[in-house]
């Protein structure tokens, strides 16, 4: 083994984000999300660079891991699953750190780590691909094309935090003119040629009419409607009946692989989910009973990007659609969610991407839709490079921060428009 690619060191550095007050069935994203940027560097000095979640409890078993993988070589990205099992921590303690719900559907100590492993084996490929001069997408197998086509990803939303934060010139988006009025900005400044709607904010009748002014305002185009699992079987059919003629599909309406099973009985149009599947455990049962055509791969999720390109071919195998979520992400994700999707020979539908609605990043450049794609690149890694001084500027946000804004609660933020508010049980409607 050449001792060049020996892992010297790694590097974890916890951030905070801004956010803007986008609104969900759970609430409202607090005014800054945590990320935890991971550095992987080699004893060649090759530094590479990942990216997952940085609450706390995935920070906690970061900390283990990146201790471990010292001395262990860059390339051996298979064994880093085995080793977080070992050093991680006990699943049953862990469980206690794990919201058992919420936006990701059930939560697991295994999802959770899962999500840790996704950012170590994003550094590890980009330090192996600088050390070898080849992009990620040739250590994957390499690309089937040179770009990769992302969707718009519409919120309701509140003009601005009511506690503070970071300001934008986005304004409300609450009616169906607010809506349509975010996607034409959205198809003006980035290319965007199909529409994803947050919704599960709203009774249904009123996201069933955002849903037909955008089909008005962008005829023929992919829509896409997510209300987070918040509707009954009743009220996904009854959606689905009513839009089924301009949504390209619906995205988890109900909660859990039973009821998604339910409402895909009674209806032609596709359904979609990164809640009731998000591990190869889960693929079986959801496959078995037609429960969704269509599966949200997110590298976060599955544990990284061989795991999603796994997942990819199981999908191939079964006739399963596939697509990719997205979450907070930064440009890292960004760049390693376009590496794996120009890996997938069956990448059926566009990607979604929340990364228009970050204002900040660690990149010295920012990535740059052109026609709603982004071009895959061919540098060595990833081909992006970390701007230190931003870095360090969001790790003191975090540090100066009291803990309000460590571990992301929607319910919290909403909380401070109106005290009164409680995470609604599901389903909503």
């Amino acid at each position: 083994m050449d001792t060049a690619l020996l892992i010297d060191d790694v590097r974890l550095t916890p951030i905070l984000i801004a956010d803007p007050p986008l609104l969900n069935t759970q609430g409202v994203h607090q005014p800054y999300t945590p990320r935890l940027v991971v550095e992987v560097v080699t004893r060649g000095g090759v530094t590479g660079i990942g990216e997952t979640y940085g609450d706390g409890g995935y920070l906690e078993l970061a900390e283990p891991l990146a201790r471990a993988l010292r001395g262990r070589p860059v390339s051996d990205v298979n064994g880093l699953f085995a080793l977080a099992d070992e050093v991680c921590g006990d699943s049953r303690a862990a469980d206690d750190r794990v919201d058992a719900g919420g936006l990701r559907g059930v939560q697991t100590a295994d999802k959770l780590r899962l999500s840790v492993v996704s950012g170590f084996e994003v550094a590890c490929l980009d330090a192996l691909g600088k050390a070898l001069g080849l992009p990620v997408h040739a250590l994957l197998g390499g690309k089937v094309r040179d770009r990769v086509e992302y969707s718009a990803y519409l919120f309701y939303r509140w003009a601005a935090h009511p506690s503070g934060g970071e300001q934008d010139d986005w304004g409300a988006a609450l009616d169906p003119a607010g809506v349509v009025a975010q996607a034409r900005r959205f198809a003006r400044d980035h290319g965007f040629t199909s529409f994803k709607l947050k919704g599960g904010v709203f009774p249904p009748d009123q996201e069933i009419a955002a849903v037909r002014a955008l089909a008005e305002a962008f005829p023929g185009q992919p829509l896409r409607l997510d209300p987070n699992g918040a509707w009954s079987v009743e009220t996904s059919l009854r959606v689905a009946e009513q839009l089924g003629d301009v949504l390209e599909y619906l995205e988890d309406p109900a909660s859990g692989t039973a009821a998604m099973a339910e409402v895909s009985a009674g209806t032609d149009l596709p359904l979609a989910t990164n809640m009731c599947v998000t591990t190869l455990a889960e693929l079986p049962e959801a496959f078995a009973r037609d429960a969704v055509q269509i599966v949200l791969s997110d590298h976060h999720y599955w544990g990284g990007l061989h795991r999603t390109r796994e997942l990819a071919g199981i999908c191939r195998a079964f006739g399963v659609g596939l697509s990719m979520h997205s979450n907070t992400h930064m440009g890292i994700s960004l760049a390693a969610m376009t590496h794996v999707a120009a890996t997938v020979p069956n990448l059926d539908h566009a990607c979604d991407s929340h990364y228009p609605w970050q204002t900040e990043d660690v990149l010295t450049t920012r990535h740059t839709f052109q026609d709603g794609h982004l071009a895959v690149s061919d540098a060595p890694g990833l081909g992006v490079e970390l701007d230190r001084d931003r870095l360090a500027a969001l790790h003191r946000r975090w540090l100066e921060d009291d803990g309000t804004m460590r571990a992301r609660d929607d319910a919290a933020a909403m909380r401070e428009a109106d005290p009164r508010w409680v995470t609604p049980a599901v389903p909503r409607w």
